[in-house]
């Protein structure tokens, strides 16, 4: 018997988020955490290959300020306006941890990200799931019930469902007594930002990331934006955590990244098409799945269990992503890789539909 220690007492417990799994397998095929399968723009690389490492000696500018003036160019605001961190998990963390503090629950979909109960549970945070419906869409009455504040990904993540502006809007303006954060790590992949609703709602968040189309997970940038005074707020916060959130590395490279629009848009591009290729070809297998406009695609088959799937990619080293959770167990989700990636995954699944249906 495992005998509790006293000071145990007075640890904070969690029941911690679970990434996906990370190998490292010559000629393997990794498409279970939704990275970008290019690399990222040009003048990153050749930026970094010539990065002054004396640099590296000196604190970073606490203030992001290249960064975040790029950004805010980028997307028409104010620099006050934008806030930067260490990927948007960062960013969100520290907006749980600033703006939800009313003692009611906050809310969010039941299937969503999975960090979302992550931080709730550490921030001592009380929370209520509300069901998305049988196609997987937000119930926007759901979120008319009194509440701590709202979050949630549009694209959803892990289904891939895009909800529409004027749907988004209804929620934010039936509570503007709370924050609402719309989640926006895939909006490039063919969604709509709901940025423009900042001109009218100074209760909204919203947030994106580099991780995902501009091909810079290693990077680890983040950003929102929102009304000047939720930054203000945000920065408060931050600086009483750490001033020095984000290297100078990224921060000068994340800048570069910004500025190559055109291959920013390219890629992305390309990742779309690949997507509706493999829809179609995945569909003549079996799979159904929603209609997905982020960079992955949440399927099942109609008669082989997801896991069953799982396991035989994972032996062929194939890597996608399965969780074994309500609604979501017999569902698969697949990172859009390069075409190449994509044919290899389609011809294993032919091939294995082939001889167990």
């Amino acid at each position: 018997m495992v005998v509790e220690m006293k000071w145990e007492e007075n640890i904070r417990k969690v029941v911690p988020y679970v990434a996906g799994e990370q190998p490292n397998k010559p000629g393997m095929i990794k498409l279970n955490t939704n990275e970008c399968p290019y690399p990222p723009a040009p003048g990153v690389e050749k930026l970094a290959a010539t990065l002054d490492c004396n640099a590296l000696r000196l604190y970073p500018d606490s203030n992001t300020t290249p960064l975040v003036n790029v950004l805010a160019e980028y997307y028409h605001v104010k620099p006050e306006q934008v806030f930067v961190g260490v990927g948007s998990d960062d960013v969100l963390s520290m907006a749980f941890m600033t703006f939800f503090n009313s003692g009611k629950p906050i809310l969010f979909p039941d299937v969503t990200y999975s960090f979302y109960d992550v931080w709730a549970d550490l921030y001592r945070i009380p929370y209520q799931t509300c069901p998305l419906d049988e196609n997987w869409h937000i119930r926007p009455d759901d979120y008319r019930q009194p509440n701590g504040g709202i979050i949630f990904p549009n694209p959803n993540a892990p289904t891939g469902i895009l909800e529409s502006t004027e749907m988004i809007e209804e929620i934010i303006a039936a509570n503007r007594d709370v924050i609402v954060i719309v989640d926006e790590a895939y909006v490039d992949f063919g969604g709509t930002s709901v940025l423009p609703l900042l001109e009218k709602y100074d209760n909204l968040l919203v947030v994106q990331t580099f991780s995902k189309s501009r091909a810079m997970a290693g990077m680890r940038i983040g950003f929102c934006i929102g009304s000047e005074k939720l930054i203000r707020y945000l920065n408060d916060v931050k600086f009483s955590f750490n001033s020095y959130t984000m290297n100078y590395p990224a921060q000068v490279l994340g800048v570069e990244a910004v500025r190559d629009d055109a291959y920013f848009k390219s890629t992305t591009a390309k990742i779309v098409v690949t997507r509706e290729r493999v829809k179609e070809e995945l569909k003549e297998l079996g799979f159904s799945f929603p209609d997905s406009m982020t960079n992955f695609i949440f399927a099942t088959h109609e008669k082989i269990p997801a896991k069953q799937i799982f396991q035989a990619l994972r032996e062929a080293d194939i890597y996608v992503r399965h969780w074994d959770k309500p609604r979501i167990s017999e569902y698969l989700r697949i990172t859009v890789g390069t075409d190449e990636q994509m044919d290899k995954l389609v011809s294993f699944l032919k091939n294995y539909v082939e001889k167990n249906c």
